[in-house]
């Protein structure tokens, strides 16, 4: 598969199946898309050319090693930006997964006219007090896997879940500010979707956010955070659905 060569200064991996109308998958910590994505993936191309990036310092993405600046959120979505730019995208869906799902709210919210609609799930755009322990507990990255080490090429467990922890209780100190503050500026529907379980993510926060969007709406799902592997069945339903209704509309 290909790499893209961007103007901020990474260079991604990426998948690309399928044909038509463009839809961009955006994985979450430790992934890729193939690792968070392949049933999604594979219904979406039958009737889209679905594009999954690899976000800079995952898998065979560069510069290396990943690291979480304070503003590493809105960094991985100008690399989306400008990924957009390098394949001579102006438009396209894009989805994205936890932090992925951040990335895709803020991408569109800088850029709103190169997006048809965002579907995001395993984030609300926002980290309350509640953050605060569970991102401590992260802490030495013991849980992170040696297939993960060996993928994403991580020099430190230990370095690599400090440089998360200090970047994320830096937003929280800052009041918690992850997309939300750029969710008024997104002009496409937008479908946020959340697991009723998914503690870090509960309801009252996504609703505060597709409040502050033209068009958004929230759907809540039974389980936790990965609703998509979760629920796959309504998850699919639920997305078909909003795709076709956009299609439709057009």
């Amino acid at each position: 598969m290909p790499f893209a060569t961007l103007s901020t200064g990474a260079t991604l991996y990426y998948d690309d199946s399928g044909t038509g109308t463009p839809i961009l998958l955006i994985h979450g910590l430790l992934g890729t898309a193939q690792l968070h994505f392949p049933k999604l993936t594979e219904w979406l191309s039958v009737n889209y050319r679905v594009i999954g990036p690899t976000l800079r310092g995952y898998g065979q993405s560069t510069p290396k090693p990943r690291d979480f600046p304070v503003d590493f959120y809105h960094r991985d979505a100008d690399d989306i930006l400008a990924f957009m730019d390098a394949l001579n995208l102006p438009k396209a869906h894009i989805m994205g997964y936890s932090d992925g799902g951040e990335i895709a709210i803020i991408a569109a919210g800088k850029q709103p006219d190169r997006f048809k609609s965002v579907v995001s799930w395993g984030a609300v755009g926002y980290f309350g007090p509640a953050m605060r322990p569970v991102a401590q507990r992260m802490y030495p990255g013991d849980w992170i896997t040696d297939e993960e080490v060996a993928l994403h090429g991580i020099d430190s467990r230990e370095r690599f879940v400090l440089g998360w922890i200090h970047a994320v209780k830096t937003m929280i100190d800052a009041g918690g500010d992850v997309s939300l503050s750029l969710a008024k500026n997104i002009t496409c529907p937008l479908l946020l979707l959340l697991g009723e379980e998914d503690t870090l993510n509960p309801e009252e926060y996504g609703r505060n956010l597709v409040n502050q969007t033209a068009k958004g709406r929230l759907v809540m799902f039974p389980g936790g955070h990965a609703v998509h592997d979760i629920v796959w069945d309504q998850f699919k339903q639920v997305v078909g659905e909003f795709l076709e209704d956009i299609t439709d509309s057009e």
